[in-house]
């Protein structure tokens, strides 16, 4: 494989929480196994959240030191750059090997395109987008927001974790070519052989966004479809589900609810709170049991989530709430997916009477389907050929 110049763009200083860590630091991982000269920008122009003030942070010392780690961690020590929109204060890189890299680049992958401004990166070969929000970012566009359509405007190829959206009924043309993809996983960070708790497990969030209206029809967030196996813990006993769950963003986590109804509820601000506690968690977990966002759900576009890929690295079945992408990936074993109670239930038992059977299957889904090694050099052969 041909040898590139690779600027990857995120959020782990925005949003530095362990699961925002891996949606992007595995395109880097990834990038550099297949031998690319690859750096991580961080240019959002948005304010920090800060999790030990429990909110937008006062300055951007937590943030930076945050990423700081993280990419010492894994040897990024002299690739990675972060703006602080104050005053435009950047960190990390210097203001000249940053101008060589951008000046040099052979192509930007915007993840969940969030660069505030790609025209700033015009001198780069080929500005890639990654829609990671499939079904919302086309009804964005088909809403006509203006800046919205001009920033994946400014881009010159277009991707999307929606594999399926060419089969939906419910997502709106746009008018642009969405070429399927999906997360990379680094399969050899997530290899283990930590024991199990005996719990299926997932970390969500009650709701990141508000609800979104298109065309008469509501597009909601997970706790929309959650309510609908509010009962599931009773139905399943004695296996054990437990959710770490965050407060909610636009409505507020009933956990009282949740309890009452079987839930083991944790905090994931102290059980997945970085990278390192958050692999942990799904290394020990037995399994996932997740539901979708409703969105997702109704718009049938083939989106599996980044965390979904990690548990099945580690060898952990999911039981996950179907939005399509059984047309795109092997179910029945490793991946179960369901759409009602009884399904759920079903799928849960399935994995209880032959976890180790399941456990198998889940490995081999991810190392045939989910490998960085595939997943990225199939993308940057098609950006290349594109």
């Amino acid at each position: 494989m041909s040898k590139f110049r690779i600027i990857v763009t995120g959020l782990i200083a925005q949003y530095p929480l362990g699961g925002v860590v891996w949606d992007y630091i595995q395109y880097v991982l990834g990038l550099r196994r297949l031998g690319q000269d690859v750096y991580y920008f961080e240019d959002t122009q948005q304010w920090p959240y800060n999790p030990q003030e429990g909110g937008v942070a006062k300055d951007c010392s937590y943030n930076v030191e945050y990423l700081s780690n993280v990419m010492s961690h894994f040897g990024l020590d002299e690739n990675w750059a972060y703006c602080f929109p104050w005053k435009s204060q950047w960190f990390g890189l210097t203001v000249g090997k940053r101008k060589e890299i951008i000046e040099s680049a052979d192509i930007l992958i915007n993840v969940s395109g969030v660069l505030a401004e790609p025209q700033k990166y015009r001198t780069v070969k080929k500005l890639v987008y990654i829609d990671s929000d499939p079904v919302f970012t086309q009804i964005k566009l088909a809403r006509g927001q203006k800046d919205f359509k001009k920033l994946v405007n400014l881009h010159d190829i277009h991707f999307s974790f929606g594999e399926s959206i060419a089969y939906s009924k419910d997502i709106p043309e746009t008018g642009y070519d969405w070429l399927p993809t999906r997360q990379p996983i680094v399969l050899s960070e997530w290899r283990s052989q930590k024991a199990n708790r005996d719990v299926f497990t997932t970390v969500m969030n009650w709701t990141s966004f508000n609800d979104v209206e298109f065309n008469g029809k509501i597009y909601g967030q997970k706790d929309t479809e959650f309510k609908n196996f509010a009962d599931l813990p009773s139905r399943v006993s004695p296996a054990v589900l437990e959710i770490a769950i965050n407060t909610g963003k636009t409505r507020r986590t009933p956990k009282d609810m949740l309890r009452h109804n079987g839930w083991r509820v944790v905090n994931p601000d102290v059980a997945c709170h970085d990278f390192k506690s958050y692999k942990n968690y799904i290394q020990t977990s037995k399994a996932e049991f997740s539901v979708a966002k409703n969105g997702y759900v109704i718009g049938q576009s083939g989106w599996f989530s980044c965390r979904s890929g990690c548990y099945l690295a580690a060898g952990k079945p999911v039981v996950v709430q179907e939005t399509g992408f059984s047309k795109i990936l092997p179910t029945g074993k490793g991946i179960i997916p369901f759409s009602d109670m009884d399904e759920a239930v079903n799928g849960i038992q399935q994995v209880q009477a032959k976890y180790q059977e399941h456990s198998k299957a889940a490995q081999e889904i991810a190392d045939e389907y989910f490998d960085s090694d595939k997943v990225l050099g199939n993308l940057l052969e098609k950006i290349m050929n594109g």
